[in-house]
């Protein structure tokens, strides 16, 4: 029976041993990214909106601002508006199209894997791949088998048709 008490007391030893490492592990895991965080607040960091440490998206939200004027976007969970978000903050030329629809084109294509398509409606901000151009229309639409939902306006909708010039898109502040 000793001989099967001493392979008992190993196995368990060699278990917890296994747990407190992992437990190790997870807590200095999480140190360093509490540890990046302070240090992007501290310095003023801005990139610390867009891709946290473990991937994950911290705002969704997106302002669109030009003159004394912002339009806020709430940005969907996608695999396109992430590309977007990747991108920013963008400075960025708006033309006008068509009667219903401001557009801009964004540095890099984004990646429209898994993502829905615009459904219509104003207010939505959409990406048109065969241009490569994003969309804030202001009117209603037609839906199109290559037009593919960002977001939807959440504030400023009535100041989507007057967007002009250059604008400048970034993450929402919080206050």
């Amino acid at each position: 029976m000793k001989l099967g008490d001493e392979r008992v007391k190993k196995l368990l030893s060699i278990l917890m041993s296994l747990c407190a490492l992992f437990l190790l592990m997870a807590c200095a895991k999480n140190e360093e990214s509490i540890r990046i965080e302070t240090e992007r607040q501290e310095t003023g960091d801005q990139t610390s909106n867009t891709i946290l440490e473990s991937g994950e998206i911290s705002m969704r939200q997106i302002a669109v601002k030009w003159d004394d004027k912002q339009v806020i976007y709430e940005l969907n969970d996608s695999p396109i508006s992430t590309s977007l978000m990747e991108q920013l903050p963008l400075t960025v030329e708006i033309e006008n199209y068509s009667t219903n629809e401001k557009i801009f084109y964004p540095p890099e294509k984004l990646d429209t894997r898994d993502s829905p398509l615009a459904k219509g409606g104003i207010g939505t901000l959409a990406y048109y791949e065969p241009w490569g151009d994003v969309v804030f229309f202001y009117g209603d639409y037609r839906e199109n088998s290559s037009l593919f939902e960002l977001g939807k306006v959440v504030s400023g909708e009535e100041m989507i048709c007057e967007m002009s010039g250059t604008l400048t898109i970034d993450f929402v502040q919080e206050s």
